[in-house]
């Protein structure tokens, strides 16, 4: 049986459990999955999603509403269709006995009856209209809303594995005193680690005495994600890590808001 180990806020390591313990870590909200776990086996710590179909873990979407129309639905009752309309008078009778001399009388059709709209019919029709524009207001509210949860969950995805590297760093600054950089040994170009939502990853010092990421986003189309930036600061002498971004705030992981 696998023994599973979590990063509690991502820094203080806690395990081990078993997979169904980790699992109800994440059912009761003390894991979330952005959270870096990590097994025997494992080449590096993963967010938990990146393993959630190992663990059995079913991730979905928030459902998406339909509309209560508030009561029953009328049925629309469909007219039945006019009476085919007969002569006024029957024709004379075909037996010669009943022949009367003299000329033949003309038959006049009766007119058809003005065919009358049923009250059904109509409130079938206004509530058809009715669900039509309810349903395109909340498709209007419901799409937008969806689009913004799937940007969200990729950009805490991006950050889950970016903070990864975070662990190197700290590792490095203590064994050697000093900030790691890009091509450093046990770290890549900027370039190398651009992926699903993310362009370029540097390393590098932000400060005196102060070690950071600094990961760009690339989101082609999205403007409110594209060439944004998200930052990773570490303290060498309290060995702390703070994160900040000047993403808009629903798009941010809540560690990373100010």
């Amino acid at each position: 049986m696998s023994q599973w180990f979590y990063a509690e806020g991502n820094r203080q390591q806690r395990g081990p459990l078993t997979s169904e313990e980790l699992v109800e870590k994440y059912t009761s909200g003390e894991v979330a999955l952005d959270s870096l776990v990590w097994r025997d086996g494992l080449p590096q710590w993963q967010p938990l999603r990146s393993v959630a179909d190992e663990l059995g873990l079913v991730i979905a979407p928030p459902p998406m509403a339909g509309p209560d129309l508030g009561g029953p639905q009328l049925e629309p009752v469909v007219p039945s269709p006019p009476r085919i309309p007969g002569f006024d008078s029957p024709p004379p009778s075909s037996s010669p006995h009943a022949a009367v001399p003299g000329p033949a009388p003309s038959y006049v059709r009766a007119a058809p009856p003005p065919k009358k709209t049923s009250g059904c019919l109509v409130i079938g029709l206004v509530v058809g209209v009715g669900f039509l524009v309810v349903m395109g207001i909340l498709a209007a509210i419901a799409i937008p809303a969806y689009n913004d949860y799937l940007h969200r969950a990729r950009v805490a995805n991006a950050v889950g594995i970016v903070s990864q590297l975070k662990y190197q760093v700290n590792e490095f600054a203590l064994n050697t005193e000093r900030c790691p950089v890009n091509d450093d040994d046990g770290f890549k170009s900027p370039s190398s680690y651009a992926g699903d939502y993310v362009g370029a990853v540097r390393i590098g010092r932000f400060g005196e005495g102060k070690c950071g990421i600094e990961m760009e986003f690339s989101v082609p189309g999205k403007r409110a994600l594209d060439g944004k930036m998200l930052w990773f600061e570490y303290d060498m002498q309290s060995q702390e890590w703070t994160c900040s971004s000047d993403l808009d705030a629903k798009y941010v992981p809540v560690q990373c808001r100010g």
